[in-house]
This record gives structure tokens, C-alpha cells and sequence, in this order.
């Protein structure tokens, strides 16, 4: 399944925030430099998805701020 992300770097806290059923705001701690920013992404989104990091995949955007994310093996039902 593929998910659209709009991240918001150097933000004072991080937290999830789903939009539509495929389509989230993002925002980490992390300044956006040397692909810092999107491994952090890929950590908050595994924790707020409950699984591991290698099931997430960032497909598309590496350095702008509309990101797609690939999520493997996953089911949005739980």
C-alpha cells in the first residue's frame, strides 16, 4: 500500500497525523539534511504503525517535503 506524507522537519515535537485513509502529516524533531529527516520519518511512522522499519519504504520525494511511502505487508483494518 502506498501513502502520502507531507513531513514538517525541525518541528518542536513529533507526531502522526492522519488526514485521509491514505494520507498523513509527519512532523519530527530532525533538521533535513543528509537524508536525516527521512530515516527519521521512517521511525515514527513504524511506531505509529506498530511495525518494523524494513516493511516501510520511501518511494518517491527524497528531498521535498510530499513524500510517498511504500508500506509492505500491511493491512489498515487493525
Amino acid at each position: 500500500m502506498l501513502i502520502k506524507v507531507k513531513v514538517f522537519p525541525n518541528s518542536k515535537k513529533e507526531e502522526v497525523i492522519k488526514k485521509s485513509e491514505d494520507s498523513f502529516e509527519v512532523k519530527i524533531k530532525e533538521k533535513p539534511e543528509k537524508g536525516r529527516a527521512n530515516r527519521e520519518v521512517v521511525r515514527v511512522l513504524s511506531s505509529y504503525f506498530k511495525i518494523s522499519e524494513s516493511k516501510i519504504r520511501l518511494i518517491k520525494g527524497f528531498k521535498k517535503r510530499n513524500k510517498i511511502f511504500e508500506i509492505i505487508d500491511f493491512s489498515f483494518d487493525s
